[in-house]
């Protein structure tokens, strides 16, 4: 396989977003509205390959030069974020979701200094479920239920301490 990596966005990123877009299976796992176009897709990404706010971090998954999918840290603040991620559902069940995690809470528990991530999923969300516990995160809680694929879920919150961390 080739190597995987973390890297900002960078123009022409929107292509892959819009082509992630027109994936219906990909944007219910991704609580993406699936039906967008793919012009409003592009400029969407667009203005987050622009610029995003302080208290956001998206980065792109890179796979052997193209772009699969990107993490994010939301509600970033000097010691906490929420994780976020999306891969491409032809990448699916290939192990690049557990090592772009991966990469992301190395870099959130080393270069950024956080002490703890959250990350959230919904009930019907198994495969966000598996990752969210191989990398090490434990479970926090519950968060208001949201509508999910159309239906109201109950949605899991989990945490990560740096304490826990395991690189």
């Amino acid at each position: 396989m080739d190597a995987l990596s973390l890297r900002p966005l960078r123009s022409g990123d929107e292509h892959s977003a819009a082509r992630w877009g027109a994936d219906a299976e990909f944007c219910r796992a991704n609580d993406w509205a699936p039906d967008l176009s793919a012009q409003s897709i592009r400029q969407h990404w667009a203005g987050i390959i622009a610029g995003t706010p302080d208290d956001f971090l998206r980065l792109g998954v890179d796979l052997g030069g193209e772009l699969v999918g990107h993490v994010d840290l939301a509600f970033l603040s000097a010691h906490t974020g929420e994780f976020g991620i999306a891969i491409e559902r032809t990448h699916w069940r290939r192990g690049l979701g557990l090592t772009a995690g991966r990469l992301l809470l190395a870099h959130a528990f080393g270069s950024l200094n956080l002490q703890d991530i959250t990350a959230t999923v919904h009930a019907p969300n198994r495969p966000s479920h598996t990752l969210m516990l191989r990398l090490g995160f434990v479970e926090g809680g519950y968060a208001e239920s949201e509508i999910y694929q159309g239906t109201l879920v109950d949605v899991t919150r989990y945490v990560l301490t740096r304490q826990r961390y395991r690189p």
